[in-house]
């Protein structure tokens, strides 16, 4: 099982993008050091409290400089953005600029993006259904044709041509997409704030897909977190991070569309007051129900060990160390203590952790 740090960078007042930038980067190469094998990135646009991620690839692109072995991963690339030929190619330069370490999620974005980046919401399920298509035979194929509703391609080929095929993964609330994965043997990575038992349901279907299609399964699991020696300390100097990063998930919602256009676009999760009901609960609710990690590392060691006893098919584990605008300092403490408490109790250290994992992985299980 790997390691990994996942980040929304979200902006929240008192820091500038810059600063919340370059605090991550240097949030990046400390990660590296402590042993942590991937560093994710959310791509999300408009909404600077919940992200300023909005172009990924160039922060990898600049966190490659700073680094040697950490693999890079964008959950998810929001296709219904992205010309998926341009895409294709821009994730191929990037997987040269990186060495190999690129890798990468696709998904439609949140319920709220669609009309803020001009994607009418009732066209987001079909230009993502048909993106995937043209973005992967872009990728697996040294000529590809597409005749489709949104794009149409005659005898097109990449350049750069992609060195190697990629290990996909999706991520998202809906049966469907569980689904779907499993049926192509794609990795799954779970949003955050959600407990297992939320989960346990979309997880066993696509458990169960994976199996009928003869795939393994890929499972992510995302957590917000943040330690210290004392746990009420820890509880003390995170709550205010928490609290905002909580807030974040629903900063967008008023501007959503009216729920019945959300459900009929397939964004149902939306609509349900799911994120309203999580981002309402009384801090101790979210630490006790194990939505988010706070606390000791002997406890949040516990936390991890019960999600792997009972998620089959589990990969990886990734914290949040700087959600909600936490400070430089706090994010970086949690990585140290992360790495030297927590990784060796499941067989992980700073030397093995970040550089002995191939870079290339197959498309749909396939042999590249």
């Amino acid at each position: 099982m790997d390691f990994g740090l996942y980040s929304e960078l979200q902006n929240w007042p008192g820091k500038t993008p810059a600063q919340v930038y370059g605090e991550a980067l240097e949030q990046v190469a400390h990660g590296e050091r402590c042993g942590f094998a991937t560093y994710s990135l959310i791509e999300h646009f408009c909404f600077p409290e919940f992200s300023v991620s909005a172009n990924p690839l160039a922060f990898f692109a600049a966190a490659s400089q700073r680094t040697e072995a950490i693999r890079f991963r964008t959950l998810l690339h929001n296709l219904p953005a992205h010309n998926p030929v341009v895409l294709a190619s821009q994730i191929a330069a990037l997987d040269i600029l990186t060495g190999g370490r690129y890798e990468f999620g696709i998904g439609r974005g949140h319920g709220w993006l669609p009309p803020k980046i001009g994607v009418p919401l009732a066209e987001s399920r079909p230009r993502y259904d048909e993106a995937t298509e043209l973005l992967l035979a872009a990728l697996e194929n040294e000529r590809f044709s597409h005749q489709g509703d949104f794009w149409s391609v005659d005898d097109s080929h990449l350049a750069p041509l992609p060195p190697r095929r990629f290990r996909i993964f999706v991520g998202g609330t809906s049966d469907s997409t569980y689904v779907r994965a499993g049926e192509r043997g794609w990795a799954i990575a779970v949003p955050p704030l959600l407990s297992y038992e939320m989960l346990r349901a979309p997880l066993d279907l696509y458990r169960e897909a994976c199996a009928a299609a003869g795939h393994e399964p890929d499972i992510v699991w995302i957590h917000a977190c943040h330690l210290d020696e004392d746990a009420e300390l820890a509880r003390r100097d995170a709550a205010r991070a928490i609290g905002r990063f909580m807030q974040a998930q629903i900063v967008a919602m008023p501007e959503a569309a009216p729920a019945e256009e959300l459900v009929a676009a397939g964004y149902g999760f939306y609509a349900a007051g799911v994120l309203e009901s999580v981002a309402a609960k009384p801090y101790q609710e979210l630490i006790d129900e194990d939505m988010v990690w706070v606390g000791s590392p002997d406890e949040i060691a516990e936390r991890i060990q019960a999600v792997v006893d009972v998620c089959a098919g589990l990969t990886e584990v990734a914290i949040t160390s700087n959600m909600g605008g936490m400070e430089h300092e706090g994010a970086l403490k949690t990585q140290q203590l992360f790495c030297e408490r927590i990784m060796p109790r499941f067989g992980v250290t700073a030397s093995a952790a970040a550089g002995d994992h191939p870079a290339s992985s197959s498309v749909e299980g396939s042999t590249p």
